[in-house]
């Protein structure tokens, strides 16, 4: 076995074993715990947990997400894990960036050409079902994920459960 063979191997042991131990636990967490990527975190997952598309659908499913209605909108680094309610504005591209700006509270720019795949995140986290698009960086971390938003019982919003599992149905067959 090589080295860098057994460097792959180390890391993907490293992260089933933190999984193992907390497997709805919040991805960020598990991969720091095994000192790998969020993406090899995810790697990992069931077959039925993770669908992953190309990094050209990007727009097609941005544009898809502007119809969810309010979603919880979440970027999380190192230091901050940042929720925000609203609806996705359309976006338009333009020096370099991808800016979105509309009547939400969810506003700015994105660096479109770092999104190297996107992710249809669908697992328990804290015991629940949540399902979230993960737009994922050539680092291994998401640049900010999009969660289908849950209702005053806690439980999934239908329509937008709905809406996401279309979505990435689309995409598990490619």
């Amino acid at each position: 076995m090589t080295a860098a063979v057994a460097q792959i191997s180390d890391r993907r042991e490293r992260a089933l074993a933190a999984l193992a131990e907390k497997p709805d636990g919040v991805v960020e967490a598990i991969a720091t715990a095994a000192d790998v990527t969020p993406a090899e975190i995810l790697a990992i997952l069931p077959k039925d947990s993770v669908v992953i598309a190309p990094k050209e659908s990007f727009l097609d499913i941005w544009n898809e997400l502007t119809t969810w209605g309010v979603v919880l909108f979440l970027v999380h680094t190192e230091d901050v894990v940042a929720e925000i309610d609203g609806s996705l504005p359309v976006g338009s591209e333009g020096h370099g960036w991808f800016n979105i700006h509309g009547d939400s509270p969810i506003g700015g720019h994105i660096r479109k050409d770092n999104c190297v795949s996107i992710s249809f995140v669908d697992r328990a986290f804290h015991g629940r079902r949540s399902c979230s698009v993960w737009f994922m960086n050539g680092k291994g971390s998401a640049m900010f994920k999009v969660f289908v938003k849950r209702d005053e019982a806690r439980e999934l919003i239908g329509e937008q459960l709905q809406k996401f599992e279309t979505l990435r149905d689309r995409y598990a067959t490619l």
